[in-house]
């Protein structure tokens, strides 16, 4: 029998006028630019797409090691993603075996993507279902084909078993991916900076460089999110034969890694095996654009 799931706050879908949408819109963008220090949302999409523009052009991801928070601003100042070692795998959180979930967590309230969650991901209207995270691993692992997702959630009983490296002045509450191999986020960026932390399990995730939102055939989701339908690994070129021209990156990040991804630079990722992994979004300037100090 279905537990009763009480705790998360209920999906309010749009019923929005194309008036009230609009002006709906334009409140979102000026409390997101106000947030991030910026006069302007689109201004600073703009001004970060400029910026990668004079980037090298890049074939890996380079690996570092853990670094200051002074160290990792030098580094990220340029607007290029990296792999930091050391610090994931220090989290208490890393040391737990998978069955933490079910035994210590399974009444935990979770909100599962279901359906075809990846050619719905970027509508408001997506198919998601509230449960346990008990019920959720029963349903993970009954599923045949693409199995449901734990998305983008706040799960602070998690995050107290994170110590998080203080790298953004400012960073938004972490949120927690967690579905067996086959599950996936399909292309697109977020326009602030990023650091993403594989704690369990392995993913592929494939980058491209802000300016090539050219050659991915990107449609707004929102002033701070654009998402693609093109996927790096199974690419349709005749559907969409400008992505040949698109710089993909293709990184694999396995437990213990924390990949930098910087402001505007589009990922897909797909989990190989059962995974967790969590991030943080900035909440400020990004650093590609900040003057040097």
């Amino acid at each position: 029998m279905s537990r009763t799931i009480k705790a998360l706050p209920p999906r309010v879908l749009a019923t929005e006028t194309p008036e009230q949408a609009a002006a709906n819109k334009q409140a979102r963008e000026q409390r997101d630019a106000q947030i991030r220090g910026v006069s302007s949302i689109h201004e600073m999409r703009e001004a970060i797409k400029q910026a990668s523009r004079a980037l090298p052009t890049i074939d890996a991801v380079p690996r570092v090691k853990a670094l200051t928070a002074a160290q990792f601003r030098e580094r990220a100042a340029p607007g290029l993603p990296f792999l930091i070692d050391g610090v994931v795998n220090r989290w208490p959180l890393a040391a737990q075996p998978q069955s933490l979930l079910r035994e210590r967590h399974g009444d935990m309230p979770v909100r599962a993507r279901v359906g075809d969650y990846i050619n719905t991901a970027f509508a408001a209207d997506r198919a998601m279902r509230d449960m346990s995270m008990a019920e959720y691993l029963d349903l993970a692992e009954r599923t045949e084909g693409l199995p449901p997702y734990l998305g983008n959630l706040e799960l602070k009983a998690l995050n107290s078993m994170c110590h998080w490296p203080t790298y953004f002045d400012k960073m938004g509450p972490a949120r927690f991916w967690i579905g067996p191999a086959g599950t996936l986020t399909p292309l697109h960026c977020d326009y602030d900076d990023n650091i993403f932390a594989q704690i369990w399990g392995s993913k592929r995730i494939f980058l491209a460089p802000p300016h090539h939102d050219a050659f991915l055939y990107v449609k707004e989701a929102s002033a701070m999110l654009f998402g693609s339908p093109f996927n790096p690994e199974a690419p349709d070129y005749e559907r969409y034969p400008l992505a040949r021209q698109a710089t993909l990156i293709e990184v694999l990040v396995r437990p213990g890694d924390m990949l930098y991804v910087p402001a505007g630079w589009y990922h897909q990722v797909h989990a190989l095996t059962f995974s967790l992994s969590s991030n943080r979004w900035a909440r400020g300037v990004p650093f590609v654009l900040r003057e040097p100090s």
